[in-house]
């Protein structure tokens, strides 16, 4: 199915801060303002502007604050299993830690170490060098 031009983004300009300038693919240029006042979520589980119609979730605002202060997020864990086809228990296996520590690091639970990110890219290198 081709994607709709007026929903690809082919541009992306941030003239002031929470000020998007997007360009769309039909040619559009979009003003978006999301310096509104945020708040709570009903649930406590995220952040939501605009009554409820834009929010960020609180798992992906924390693996975002986790990548900008220099760490590795537990969504790189999920992005690389799943890019991978790998369950809990061969991602382990692949990885030659725990079930059970992976759950942690997958989860956001504990932070994942750096040592742990360089053999997730190390092990789908050498994967992909076999191909």
């Amino acid at each position: 199915m081709k994607k709709k031009e007026h929903f690809r983004i082919s541009a992306l300009d941030v003239p002031a801060p929470y000020r998007l300038r997007i360009t769309y693919g039909d040619g559009a240029i979009m003003v978006v303002d999301l310096a509104a006042q945020a708040s709570i979520d009903e649930w406590g589980l995220g952040v939501v502007w605009m009554q409820g119609e834009l929010g960020l979730a609180g798992d992906n605002l924390r693996g975002e604050a986790v990548e900008q202060g220099g760490g590795f997020s537990h969504e790189r864990i999920w992005n690389w299993m799943h890019r991978n086809g790998l369950s809990l228990d061969g991602a382990a296996e692949a990885l030659g830690i725990s079930r059970r520590m992976l759950a942690y690091y997958r989860s956001g639970q504990k932070p994942v170490p750096r040592h742990i990110w360089l053999a997730c890219v190390g092990w789908e290198a050498e994967r992909q060098k076999a191909a």
